[in-house]
């Protein structure tokens, strides 16, 4: 095999090597693990990591749609495909609640983390015109309090990111049991 082949082969496998590391390592402690330990994982350097991907934006950009977008996006898809909006509520705002408490990276994006990354920009993006989409429906049909806005749901949902991300990770009984707090405390009254 010549030696040029060679390269591109190790490359490759490099590159793969790195990806996988990295979506483990971000899948389970967020985007901000050091490259280090990333790069460890991948048996590689941490100048390899930089001459592959360009550093850690470029790492993230790499992998954010497996260990972040496709699982929001899926919520965000499972929440429009609801007819009732009341449910539709309850089903976004404990589907995301829930994602926020197992994929520590969602948290790292919700808080943009990377305000320089044009991808997680992009998924702040969609993440606020679904609030805003689904606050407003909620508002119109009354099964969310006419003063609750999108605004506040984005309150709500950063303070959780920030929590879960600074602060004691509570059991999840007692996060779960705050997800129907909020979730009783934001509908109508007459919504029941």
């Amino acid at each position: 095999m010549p030696a040029e082949s060679r390269l591109r082969a190790d490359a490759r496998r490099n590159s793969e090597q790195i990806r996988n590391a990295a979506i483990g390592a971000f899948q389970g402690r967020g985007l901000t693990v050091p490259l280090e330990e990333v790069a460890k994982a991948a048996g590689v350097s941490k100048a390899t990591i930089f001459n592959r991907f360009g550093g850690r934006i470029g790492l993230i950009e790499a992998v954010v749609e497996e260990v972040v977008a496709a699982e929001l996006f899926a919520v965000i898809d499972r929440m429009r495909a609801i007819d009732d909006v009341g449910e539709r509520l309850v089903c976004y705002v404990t589907a995301l609640r829930d994602l926020q408490y197992r994929q520590p990276a969602v948290n790292d994006v919700l808080l943009q983390t990377y305000p320089n990354s044009p991808q997680l920009m992009e998924i702040c993006r969609v993440g606020s015109e679904a609030n805003e989409e689904l606050v407003a429906a909620a508002r119109a049909s009354g099964a969310l309090r006419p003063e609750f806005t999108a605004g506040d749901l984005h309150a709500f949902v950063v303070e959780t990111a920030l929590a879960l991300k600074h602060g004691d990770r509570p059991p999840r009984d007692a996060y779960d049991r705050r997800t129907a707090y909020f979730l009783n405390g934001i509908r109508s009254p007459r919504s029941g």
